[in-house]
C-alpha cells in the first residue's frame, strides 16, 4: 500500500490523503506577438465574481487539461530556475484557484526520466522529473497518468514517472509499476469524504507494452470501467471520478467513439464525473444520462512547435459536491474556469478569470484573454451545458 501525504491551505485548512489501496480492500483509510504582455508575475486580486452557494458540507474537486512539457517548457524552467529546472513559476497565476479546492487532480500526459536527462520532445517524450515538484506546487494532489504517451519510454519510464510523483506528495492512476498494483485507483481521504479516481487511455501510440505487462496501463473498456467504478464503491468510495484520455486530436466536437464511450460509462450509477483529455483543443462539457461528462480540457500546459489559439486554450473543471443518500455524494455546482498559455514574454499558464479581473492587465493584453474567454465559452456549451447548469467563469453576461 503506498502512501502520499500532503499538507495545503485552502479556503481552511485541510489535509489531504492520498492512497493506493486494493479494490478488493474491505477498508479504507480510506500565441500572440512579443512584447505585448507588459505585466510582471504578481499576485493577482480574486475575481469579484460570486461562487456558487452551497449550504452545509461540500467537497469541490478541481481538474484540468493536459500537462504536456514540450522542450521549450523545461527551457523555461531553466531559466526560472537559473539552470535549476523549476517549473513553480509557470503555474504561479493558477495556484491559487488550484490550490482552493479541496482535492486538485491533473492530467500528466509524458514519462518523466531520469534527473539528468536526457530529455526528448514528441514524438517520444522523456520530460524533466522536476515537472513533478511544479505540479505539486500548483496546489495538485493527484494526477492521472494513462495516456498516449504513458509507454514512450517503456516500463522504466512508467516506473520513473510514478517514483517522481511519490516522491512530490502526489497521487497517481492509470500505470503501474506491478502486476499487483494494475487496476488500483487513487483514493483520496478529503475532509472525511473518500473519493476515488480512475484513469484510462483508448491506445499507447502504437506502443505495446512487454508481454505479460499488458497491466502496465488502463485502456478504455467501458465494461472494465464499470466494474473498477462498482469496486471502488464497494470498497467504501463515496464519489468516483473517471478520467478517459480520447478523442481526435484538434477536434472541438467530440468523436463518435467518444460519445459512444460516454454514453456507456455515464450508464454505471458508479461513475459521478467523466473527465476527458488528448485532443489539445477544448471540447464541450454535456450531462449524460444524468453524469456529466468532459469531453476535453484543452492544454492546460503546452508549448507546440505551431502554437496557436486553440493548443493555448484550456479549461480548469470545479465540480462541488454534497451529501445525497446511503452514503453517496450529489454533484451540486459544475463550473468552467478558462485558461490560457501566455508565451511571450514567458511561458505561463493563466486563469483568465483571474486576469481580467486585475486592473494592472494592459488594454492590449485584456483584449487578448478576453478573446480566448469567449472561444472556450462557445466550444464548452455546444451541447446545451448551459442550460443543465454549467457556469463559465470569467465570461460575460
Amino acid at each position: 500500500m503506498a502512501r502520499h501525504l500532503r499538507l495545503q491551505t485552502a479556503r481552511w485548512r485541510r489535509a489531504v490523503l492520498v492512497l493506493a489501496v486494493a479494490l478488493g480492500a474491505t477498508a479504507l483509510l480510506i500565441r500572440p506577438r512579443a512584447g505585448d504582455d507588459d505585466r510582471t508575475d504578481q499576485a493577482v486580486p480574486p475575481p469579484t465574481v460570486a461562487t456558487p452557494t452551497i449550504s452545509g458540507p461540500s467537497v469541490s474537486i478541481l481538474a484540468a487539461g493536459d500537462i504536456l512539457a514540450h522542450p521549450e517548457v523545461w527551457d523555461q524552467a531553466a531559466r526560472d530556475g537559473r539552470g535549476e529546472r523549476d517549473f513553480a513559476r509557470i503555474f504561479e497565476r493558477v495556484r491559487e484557484t488550484i490550490s482552493a479546492a479541496d482535492l486538485a487532480l491533473c492530467h500528466l500526459e509524458t514519462p518523466l526520466a531520469p534527473p539528468d536527462g536526457p530529455f526528448r520532445g514528441f514524438p517520444r517524450f522523456d520530460v524533466p522529473p522536476q515537472l513533478a515538484a511544479g505540479i505539486a506546487s500548483a496546489g495538485y494532489d493527484g494526477c492521472s497518468t494513462a495516456s498516449d504517451h504513458a509507454l514512450d519510454q517503456g516500463p522504466e519510464g512508467v516506473v520513473r514517472t510514478l517514483d517522481a510523483l511519490d516522491q512530490a506528495g502526489l497521487g497517481h492512476t492509470g500505470t503501474y509499476r506491478a502486476k499487483v498494483d494494475a487496476g488500483r485507483p487513487a483514493i483520496y481521504d478529503v475532509n472525511g469524504v473518500r473519493v476515488a479516481h480512475l484513469a484510462y487511455t483508448k491506445d499507447l501510440d502504437g506502443v505495446a507494452p512487454p508481454a505479460g505487462m499488458e497491466w502496465m496501463a488502463n485502456l478504455i473498456d467501458p465494461a472494465r470501467v464499470a466494474r473498477d467504478a462498482r469496486a471502488a464503491r464497494a470498497a467504501g468510495a463515496q464519489i468516483v471520478v473517471v478520467s478517459m484520455h480520447w478523442g481526435t486530436e484538434h477536434q472541438h466536437e467530440p468523436d463518435v467513439e467518444q460519445q459512444t464511450w460516454a454514453r456507456q460509462v455515464a450508464a454505471s450509477p458508479d461513475v459521478d464525473v467523466i473527465l476527458g483529455h488528448h485532443t489539445h483543443v477544448v471540447q464541450p462539457i454535456e450531462l449524460v444520462s444524468g453524469t456529466w461528462v468532459v469531453y476535453g480540457m484543452g492544454d492546460h500546459l503546452a508549448r507546440h512547435p505551431e502554437p496557436v489559439n486553440e493548443n493555448r486554450d484550456g479549461v480548469m473543471v470545479r465540480v462541488t459536491f454534497t451529501p445525497a443518500a446511503a452514503n453517496r455524494w450529489q454533484v451540486a455546482a459544475i463550473e468552467a474556469l478558462p485558461t490560457f498559455v501566455d508565451l511571450n514574454p514567458d511561458i505561463r499558464v493563466v486563469d483568465l478569470e483571474r486576469a481580467l479581473a486585475d486592473p494592472r492587465v494592459s488594454p492590449g493584453r485584456r483584449r487578448i484573454y478576453q478573446a480566448a474567454v469567449e472561444r472556450i465559452q462557445a466550444h464548452l456549451l455546444t451541447r446545451n451545458a448551459g442550460a443543465a447548469g454549467l457556469v463559465v467563469r470569467g465570461a460575460a453576461g
